[in-house]
């Protein structure tokens, strides 16, 4: 189950990618190629890559293989929040159930069934360092 912007519905997908405005050159950045793959197959022309500017304060989560049928609904797959809204999942699943950070699935939460999680922005922020350019001579 899953409830965003006082929505809610019965879901099912492989996952939810959530990404910080860090984190948005990784697994999100793969999610952007994929969606800009479709796009020029099924338009038949090339697409300009898809990207959404994430500011400092915001998360982006994005629904990875949503599955729709008779029990369950696909109008909440992607979304961006900042500070004050929540996105909620609660698991249904009997068994197997994972919550893991960056990609990491070693280093994961058990989410089984009746497990709740609330995620939202924290109050400390990461940061992107890159490094310098090296000057001309």
């Amino acid at each position: 189950r899953i409830t965003f912007n006082n929505h809610t519905e019965e879901h099912s997908s492989s996952g939810i990618i959530v990404s910080t405005k860090t984190g948005s050159t990784g697994w999100l950045s793969s999610i952007f190629n994929m969606t800009t793959g479709m796009r020029k197959f099924l338009e038949h022309q090339e697409a300009k890559r898809t990207s959404v500017a994430i500011r400092e304060n915001e998360l982006m989560f994005v629904v990875r293989e949503p599955f729709q049928s008779k029990k369950t609904q696909t109008s909440i797959t992607t979304g961006v929040f900042a500070d004050g809204v929540d996105l909620v999942v609660e698991s249904i699943m009997p068994a197997n159930g994972v919550i893991f950070s960056d990609g990491i699935e070693s280093d994961f939460l058990h989410f089984n069934s009746g497990a709740v999680a609330t995620i939202r922005t924290a109050e400390e922020k990461a940061h992107l360092v890159l490094p310098a350019s090296p000057r001309s001579a």
